[in-house]
């Protein structure tokens, strides 16, 4: 019992400024307009806000943030838990929002489908009253040639 609470990983208590910086990066993530731009190869993570003003840099190799605002920018070194909890929020925002485009655009694709097979039904019903009148009429020309 002793050894199994031993290797349970206690949760994280973060320093004030961690906290106020994970509020920071939580608001601007649940606001549309903040953009996400991430390089996974190079361990970068942007997140920009132009209405705001603000601009966040995670530099996940370094465990680095960057802080930017119109008056200042502010990069400091920070626990790699506290670096990789603020990126995990990041990640997860980043996906729910593929999820949301790529919703968007399979339902697109479901109505551009449907819309190009009932206009091919359309086509093929015009083309067989056509096909049924040229039909009748040939029909009725036979007879009166009789």
């Amino acid at each position: 019992m002793f050894m199994f609470n031993l290797l349970r990983r206690k949760p994280k208590v973060y320093s004030k400024i961690e906290n106020h910086i994970f509020g920071i990066i939580t608001e601007l993530l649940k606001v549309s307009s903040t953009d996400i731009n991430v390089d996974e190869l190079g361990g970068k993570y942007y997140l920009s806000n132009e209405e705001q003003h603000f601009k966040v840099t995670i530099l996940s190799n370094d465990y680095v943030i960057r802080l930017t605002n119109t008056r200042d920018s502010v990069a400091e070194k920070y626990d790699k838990l506290f670096v990789e909890d603020v990126l995990k929020a990041v990640k997860e925002e980043k996906h729910r929002r593929m999820e949301l485009v790529y919703d968007s655009i399979t339902n697109s694709i479901e109505k551009m489908a449907e819309r190009l097979h009932n206009t091919l039904i359309e086509s093929n019903e015009q083309e067989n009253e056509k096909v049924r009148r040229l039909e009748a009429e040939h029909v009725s020309d036979q007879k009166v040639n009789f």
